[in-house]
């Protein structure tokens, strides 16, 4: 019993976490996560919290789920820096592209919304976008980028990734989103071969 406990608890989660993703925090009601958990209003609020903290347990569930995806493909970044910025992009590529998932992104969702959000919500949003950028900052200074470089590419990165989800919600083609990402790629491989956007060894 206590497995299947775990399990639906795993699914609500889930179900909840899709919910917010699709429609928004704002458009999001108690009703609405009722219909998508399958829980009553107290059930959700003994099981999984009011609003605002649920809203947090999604936004910690997509940012660690897509994080280790992330991050997987940044662990070359050391000996294939410009392979591990493409694989980077193709994480969000790939999500964008999947059937089963939502259009656009819960991060990107939740950075335009900040100033709807609770203090709390807000400022667990605002880590998760600076979490990101911490990522790449990290994976770029592995692959040969000085400090600066690498924390200017790693703000622009974080950037055009939150982009590609915002672009295909308004209708942009895979083949354009594509091009958007190889334009970030293409602009760090050529700062790794000049020794750094300005020539800086």
């Amino acid at each position: 019993m206590a497995g299947k406990k775990q399990f639906d608890m795993e699914t609500a989660l889930d179900a909840a976490m899709i919910q917010f993703w699709r429609v928004g925090y704002a458009e999001t009601s108690l009703d609405d996560l009722s219909r998508a958990t399958g829980l009553n209003r107290s059930s959700i609020y003994s099981s999984l919290g009011d609003k605002d903290t649920l809203f947090v347990r999604c936004l910690d569930r997509y940012a660690a789920r897509f994080g280790a995806r992330y991050d997987a493909a940044l662990a070359r970044a050391g000996s294939e820096p410009v392979a591990a910025v493409r694989a980077f992009f193709e994480v969000t590529l790939e999500r964008i592209a999947d059937p089963e998932l939502p259009d656009g992104c819960l991060m990107a969702q939740s950075a335009m919304a900040i100033a709807t959000l609770s203090p709390g919500a807000a400022a667990r949003a605002k880590e998760a976008l600076g979490a990101q950028r911490l990522r790449l900052r990290s994976a770029l200074k592995a692959g040969r980028l000085n400090d600066q470089d690498a924390e200017d590419f790693a703000l622009h990165m974080a950037a055009v990734n939150l982009s590609l989800a915002i672009l295909s919600g308004s209708g942009s083609s895979p083949a354009q989103l594509r091009a958007v990402a190889g334009v970030s790629i293409d602009a760090f491989a050529q700062a790794l071969r000049g020794g750094g956007r300005s020539g800086r060894a």
